[in-house]
């Protein structure tokens, strides 16, 4: 009768063991595949970037790490909703960027980006150029002439309330200067616009211009970051070394990526956290960098959640300000940075 009673006992603690560890959110990770849902469209900065590292992930993950479109909404909001939809248990991904903070000020999400726990992959840094005509050969010419004239210079950034303006605007407030800010519908129309003199200077993303530049087409006169860029061996100065207060106001840059819900168990983030920080590692992803002006980060966790709530309040109130957002970011529990 003991034996029985000890046996019973033993079988209910081999069936009760992985349910407490369920509970606890501690269950094998990942045991399928892992679908990793891209806001934007295929063949876009945001798609590619994914793709390239959820194929090096999958190899320590063990799995296949499926990229899948789901677009439209408002900055992307069909996307977060569909894959914050899912369970949190690691097999739904989101890709993003840093566009997708608008989406709540924008009226298509009624969350905070702290619902996230996100990972950075890495951007392209802006970089400010100008219309070969015009006769600024540097950054400090540039600042000197608009310092002298007000308004009187006209610039491109894409829309308004882009990332693009909102650098345009940081570099204003760090030089203590103001252009004649001309809006375009996107990064293309705004670098046609310098091209053709309906504009003098453009901001939009190194990746962006930089068949322009090396054809000739812009000059380029610094990078909106702390560094150097190298652009296929040119060297593009940091408007940091002339301006160091821009320190004060830059860099916004973008911040290409992806995210698992914060509530997923620690163990499951852990599994990811480590896969990633292999995946950034990998030569695939350095050539794939290189080959397309991309600076790499590799931040994930609270640093880059830090980053990306930094820049839902920069992006919120910029566009409050502007008269553009549809919801108060305060009525969403933002703080004005």
């Amino acid at each position: 009768m003991k034996k029985m009673i000890v046996s019973v006992l033993i079988v209910s603690m081999v069936m009760i063991f992985p349910l407490i560890a369920q509970g606890q959110g501690e269950v094998a990770y990942p045991e399928r595949d892992i679908t990793t849902v891209v806001v934007w469209g295929a063949g876009g900065g945001t798609d590619v970037c994914n793709r390239v590292v959820m194929a090096e992930m999958s190899k320590e993950l063990g799995v296949n790490v499926n990229v899948v479109n789901k677009t439209g909404g408002v900055s992307g909001s069909i996307g977060m909703l569909d894959a914050f939809s899912k369970k949190a248990d690691g097999y739904t991904l989101c890709g993003l960027s840093e566009s997708n903070v608008t989406a709540g000020v924008m009226g298509g999400w009624e969350n905070k980006m702290d619902v996230w726990d996100i990972f950075i992959i890495g951007g392209s840094p802006d970089v400010i150029s100008v219309t070969p005509d015009t006769p600024y050969q540097t950054i400090e010419e540039l600042v000197a002439a608009a310092k002298a004239n007000p308004q009187a210079i006209k610039a491109a950034a894409g829309g308004a309330g882009s990332i693009h303006h909102l650098n345009l605007l940081a570099f204003e407030q760090g030089t203590e200067i103001e252009f004649n800010f001309i809006p375009y519908p996107g990064s293309a129309p705004s670098q046609n616009a310098a091209m053709t003199g309906e504009v003098d200077v453009v901001i939009t993303s190194v990746a962006e211009q930089a068949q322009l530049i090396m054809a000739g087409k812009l000059r380029p006169l610094g990078v909106l970051v702390e560094d150097a860029f190298d652009l296929d061996g040119r060297s593009l100065v940091s408007t940091f070394d002339a301006f160091p207060s821009l320190g004060n106001y830059l860099p916004l840059s973008q911040a290409i990526g992806f995210a698992v819900k914060a509530e997923a168990p620690q163990n499951v983030k852990d599994t990811l956290y480590a896969a990633f920080d292999k995946a950034m590692q990998s030569e695939a992803v350095k050539e794939f960098g290189k080959k397309n002006f991309y600076v790499l980060s590799g931040k994930r966790g609270p640093e880059a959640n830090a980053i990306f709530k930094n820049l839902e309040a920069v992006f919120g109130y910029t566009l409050k300000d502007l008269g553009s957002a549809t919801v108060d970011p305060e009525t969403l529990g933002i703080v004005r940075p």
